[in-house]
């Protein structure tokens, strides 16, 4: 009787831990299949992979093999390959120098050149030692120590070492022209955006553009936004090419919106860094001959960029792992493209979006990613072109666990409905990735994509199939 009793026990034991451990698998595919059957996916593509993070077994999937737009979520890959290859303590140096010399009365006969080394942070706002006052500030300091008081010549921005294509090819032009839009140059400045407050008129329906911050005077904006209805909000899209001068604003701006305005693209950072350091030497005292110009714009005036004689400043960029914080906390499209351009340049390969997304390939391909599960088109997951597994993506996350910059990594992941998450949406996609420990610590990997739903209010729907390992 006593082993019966044992064995009853132990049979009772067995029995509740495989129930449990079944008790998660059943209400994914409970929540999952409740999910395909709303109205709002009746059209649309779902997928859905769950790993066990400690073994990378597949807890639960369905249709993971399928490639799909991935929005933002594709940072993620972008962050591990560049943790791979560049290291978390990897910086960018941008060098402020000169071309010919300066003579006994502090006059430069020539150039102040910027020379862009890559930084997407020059400029930002983000860290104290890439504002822009404080980059501004080193210059000054390093030029009046240098003894210039007078320059014979102009400020020139250098952007030679990426080539003149700034934004990657695929990407639609309702974009390009915002904030979120904005292409990597060698020489990006203040993250590539300028701000443009806006007010809209209940009298006679029209939208004021009252100013842009900083001023932008080599810019044309051409007005013709409308003004919406109270609680329609922000619906204004800048049209303005990369390298172009006319910017044209198309909408709405709805009545007694919270907002002060919009964020548009800078479309030549590396005229603009040009431009605030001439104005600010302006403002000191220390006058200039010429314009402000560009090594491309030189180019196009079939003018050689002069030769470099003396170096005065070299500033350095927060590590990677600084980078990555942001680019994953906030989404920041540009840190994308950056590190995807910066990947090829660092793998010897001529530097462009198609050359970098060659190399994330062909560095996952090595740890046993099929490459025809990763079309990747671009850094930031921006184009609609890409197109990416939930279980390539689910791997990559279970391999980047092994590594020694995963605790950066980890940190650099939002928190989303109680899970650390890195959120993806684009036109009609909304997509999740990241980890989650539930309160027994079980560990799980999750990546959700969801492509061509329809209405609003999906991530809530998303989040309900997620609970399921709650």
């Amino acid at each position: 009787m006593f082993k019966r009793q044992n064995l009853l026990f132990l049979f009772f034991l067995l029995s509740t831990n495989l129930s449990f451990a079944q008790a998660p698998v059943q209400r994914l595919e409970q929540a999952y299949n409740n999910l395909i059957a709303d109205p709002q996916a009746k059209y649309a593509i779902t997928s859905l992979c769950v790993l066990d993070a400690s073994t990378g077994k597949t807890v639960f999937a369905r249709n993971e093999n399928i490639g799909l737009p991935t929005a933002s979520t594709l940072k993620v890959i972008t962050s591990a390959t560049a943790f791979n290859l560049l290291g978390k303590d990897f910086q960018y140096q941008t060098t402020l120098s000169y071309t010919g010399k300066i003579d006994d009365e502090g006059t430069l006969k020539g150039h102040l050149i910027i020379v862009g080394g890559g930084d997407p942070t020059l400029g930002s706002w983000r860290y104290e030692g890439s504002k822009e006052g404080f980059v501004l500030n080193q210059w000054v300091k390093a030029i009046i120590a240098a003894g210039i008081k007078k320059i014979e010549g102009s400020v020139i921005g250098d952007e030679n070492l990426w080539g003149s294509q700034t934004t990657p090819d695929g990407w639609i032009w309702q974009d390009i022209g915002n904030y979120y839009g904005a292409g990597a140059s060698a020489l990006s400045w203040r993250e590539n955006q300028f701000d443009l407050h806006l007010r809209a008129n209940r009298a006679n329906g029209s939208v004021t553009v009252l100013k842009a911050v900083p001023e932008m005077p080599y810019i044309k904006v051409v007005n013709e936004l409308k003004a919406g209805a109270e609680g329609t909000g922000d619906r204004v899209y800048a049209y303005l090419p990369p390298l172009g001068n006319v910017a044209y604003l198309r909408g709405t701006w709805a009545l007694g919106i919270a907002k002060s305005g919009i964020s548009a693209a800078l479309p030549d950072p590396a005229f603009d860094a040009a431009f605030r350091l001439q104005d600010t030497l302006k403002r000191i005292g220390i006058s200039s001959s010429g314009n402000p110009s560009t090594s491309r714009l030189l180019n196009i005036e079939g003018k050689p960029l002069p030769s470099v004689t003396h170096k005065l400043a070299t500033i350095s960029s927060p590590t990677l792992s600084q980078i990555v914080y942001w680019f994953n906390k906030k989404s920041v499209n540009l840190y994308g493209e950056h590190l995807l351009k910066t990947l090829a340049w660092k793998s010897g390969k001529e530097v462009s979006t198609k050359n970098g997304a060659a190399t994330v390939i062909s560095y996952w391909e090595s740890k046993g990613i099929d490459r025809n599960a990763l079309n990747i088109l671009d850094g930031s997951g921006l184009s609609p072109g890409t197109r990416v597994t939930t279980s390539a993506m689910a791997n990559v996350l279970f391999q980047s666990q092994k590594e020694t910059w995963f605790p950066a990594f980890y940190e650099s992941l939002p928190e989303n409905n109680g899970m650390r998450l890195k959120s993806g949406t684009i036109n009609d996609v909304s997509a999740f990735a990241g980890y989650y420990t539930d309160n027994a610590g079980r560990k799980y990997i999750i990546v959700i994509n969801i492509n061509n739903y329809s209405g609003s209010g999906i991530n809530k729907k998303l989040f309900k199939v997620l609970d399921a390992l709650k």
